[in-house]
């Protein structure tokens, strides 16, 4: 794992600039690689290219970035693991390839000059983002996996080219000004996080999963979805009815195990994050039977509260014989953590669970260098309560005519949180004034998909907040192919919600502090396995991920299995209530005075309130607000 960044000027006006430049940007990425570091420049062809190395695999020079190709063509700068890299090393070898080291990087770039871009990462196994430079033909090839595990910006200025694995690296370019984009803050305020291909910044790009551009002359040329989850989802909907429940959970067994395998391979100690959850669980007791030694696990636990895991990951661990490690945190903690998140975010995310999971990646990096984790499966395997929940609203809803459903919901909407404020916990556990509230948001949605939107927002539309115009980027339509309601909202998390958030969060959190996360769910076969069937294999009753509850089921008793699992979520309402409660409001003054033509005052006020007073959980909304705040004053960005 690593961070890379690089620079071309066509012109080779001015190299030694050029050079510092990138030197600068290499640095702000220490943290991502803090093993090793390379810088490689051809003056004439006006380029430079910096590398920053957590080493993982080969921890010897030879896998040193960065890196030229046996015949002196290709030079690469690459971020990630490819974990079928000893595969793709036999078959370099049988076509008179000769390897000089044994690291993923130079497979990847051998196989790139031997077999094309494209063909190799088609036949690549991992999580990657990189940049090869082509001396012959004097062109860039900008790189990144197929779930968006890794990270990269770029842009073009003035016919020069500049990417890099973090926004901050950027903020050297003295050509990018540090204006915050309105379409990409509206989003923002939408989301919880700034969806790809955009950024925060006007005029830097995010590279989209499954995607390879490249650059000649200063401009874009040709760009190429070599991967796409709609495209695959939509295919295999089409193809033949799949196999009974038993054959197709002997090969998702199958593909798990071999996904595991793959990524405990390492020059270096492997862990497993574990929450005690579906995911993590069914990972652990999958590597305990890999490995060679004893498993460590690593779990963060609360003062208490519903959001309290740490009992159930120490059972978890107890019963699967793991070497568990249990990290306490306290309000103390949370507070003085808070104004730390700008150090390892580099974008706003208004995720809540990003404090814990920095906070555990920080503790797990002083025993492990890798750690497996669950992420993906809740997509991957319609494992998300909201799935079920808003298809159930849906045929609901649209039973009733749209005149009467805009009517129900603007009575709804009038009633004043107070009248309900003293009624008790109804249903789903919302207090009855929030759930009349939640429901007033979404009883005119015109379609299934806009509902959903609604489901998921911070702020359903960006005027509640603000005063002035910001029209978020387009919303993520399904393809029109996939009818299957469910299906639509899966596509829609693993195109947008899963990279920019899920996958994000975890890679920002975990390499600042130098640790490597790898994600076995999110194998690329295993995803096109779990597209491939249909979705009652994947629901009952309401229930999802049943084909990993049933293979969880041959390791742990039912009742650790069948329980509401809240991941690494954290008790953020009730810590702007308590520790985080002074901050919060100093944040947001400042935030209102920095931008007074911006934001609306009277209407934070009143969620700050109303969140104070317990009439509606409003944690999202203001901690969208909160991690802007800290992430603008930071960045030194500005409208």
């Amino acid at each position: 794992m690593c961070g890379i960044a690089g620079a071309v000027d066509w012109s080779a006006r001015d190299m030694k600039g050029v050079r510092r430049l990138v030197s600068a940007m290499t640095h702000a990425l220490r943290h991502r690689g803090p093993d090793d570091e390379g810088l490689w420049c051809d003056e004439a062809a006006g380029i430079c290219l910096g590398h920053r190395r957590l080493s993982i695999i080969d921890l010897s020079p030879t896998g040193h970035q960065p890196m030229i190709s046996a015949c002196g063509n290709y030079v690469i700068t690459f971020n990630g693991e490819i974990y079928n890299f000893r595969e793709l090393a036999k078959d370099l070898e049988r076509a008179g390839r000769m390897l000089r080291g044994t690291s993923d990087t130079e497979v990847l770039l051998e196989a790139c000059a031997a077999w094309g871009v494209e063909a190799a990462i088609r036949r690549c196994d991992g999580m990657f983002a990189f940049a090869l430079w082509s001396r012959r033909d004097r062109t860039i090839t900008l790189v990144r996996d197929r779930m968006g595990k890794k990270p990269l910006y770029w842009a073009t200025v003035g016919g020069r080219l500049f990417f890099a694995s973090e926004l901050n690296a950027l903020k050297h370019v003295a050509e990018i000004d540090r204006k915050i984009s309105n379409e990409a803050f509206g989003s923002y305020l939408t989301l919880g996080y700034v969806p790809s291909p955009v950024s925060i910044i006007t005029g830097v790009n995010k590279l989209l999963p499954g995607t390879l551009v490249r650059f000649s002359e200063g401009r874009k040329v040709s760009e190429l979805r070599y991967w796409s989850l709609d495209a695959i989802a939509g295919t295999l909907c089409r193809q033949a009815p799949p196999p009974n429940r038993q054959e197709a959970d002997a090969e998702l067994e199958k593909l798990l195990r071999e996904s595991v395998a793959h990524r405990m391979i390492a020059d270096v100690p492997v862990g497993i994050l574990l929450s005690g959850g579906v995911d993590s669980s069914l990972i652990a007791a999958i590597m305990r039977e890999e490995a060679s030694a004893p498993v460590r696990s690593f779990c963060l636990s609360f003062d208490g509260g519903e959001y309290d895991e740490g009992q159930f990951a120490r059972r978890v661990a107890e019963i699967l014989g793991t070497e568990h490690v249990e990290f306490k945190l306290s309000g103390e903690d949370v507070l003085n953590s808070a104004e730390r998140i700008t150090e390892w975010f580099d974008e706003p995310l208004a995720d809540n669970s990003v404090l814990p999971t920095a906070l555990i990646s920080m503790k797990a990096r002083s025993h492990v260098t890798v750690a497996l984790s669950g992420d993906g499966g809740d997509e991957m395997f319609a494992g998300y309560s909201r799935y079920p929940w808003t298809d159930r609203i849906w045929r609901n809803l649209r039973r009733y005519p749209m005149p009467f459903r805009r009517l129900a919901g603007a009575l709804m909407a009038g009633i004043p949180s107070g009248t309900w404020g003293i009624a008790g916990r109804v249903g789903d556990g919302l207090a009855l004034g929030e759930r009349i509230g939640r429901y007033a948001e979404l009883v005119d949605a015109p379609d299934i998909d806009e509902l959903y939107r609604r489901v998921t927002a911070y702020w359903l539309c960006p005027s509640e907040v603000l005063r002035q115009q910001a029209t978020p980027v387009g919303r993520a339509e399904p393809p029109p192919s996939l009818g299957d309601p469910i299906l639509r909202m899966q596509c829609c998390d693993a195109r947008r919600f899963l990279p920019d958030d899920i996958l994000a969060k975890v890679d920002r959190a975990s390499m600042a502090f130098g640790l490597e996360v790898r994600s076995p769910l999110l194998d690329h076969k295993v995803v096109e396995f779990a597209f491939g069937m249909p979705r009652h294999y994947h629901l009952s009753d309401g229930r999802g991920k049943m084909p990993l509850r049933r293979l969880l089921g041959r390791y742990l008793p039912e009742a650790l299995i069948d329980r509401q699992k809240r991941g690494f979520s954290s008790p953020t309402g009730d810590w702007l209530r308590g520790p985080l409660r002074e901050w919060g409001r100093a944040t947001l003054d400042h935030l209102m005075a920095n931008e007074p033509a911006l934001f609306c005052r009277s209407a934070i006020a009143r969620v700050w309130k109303e969140h104070q007073g317990g009439l509606r959980n409003h944690q999202n909304r203001l901690w969208s607000l909160l991690m802007f705040e800290v992430w603008r004053e930071k960045y030194g960005a500005s409208f």
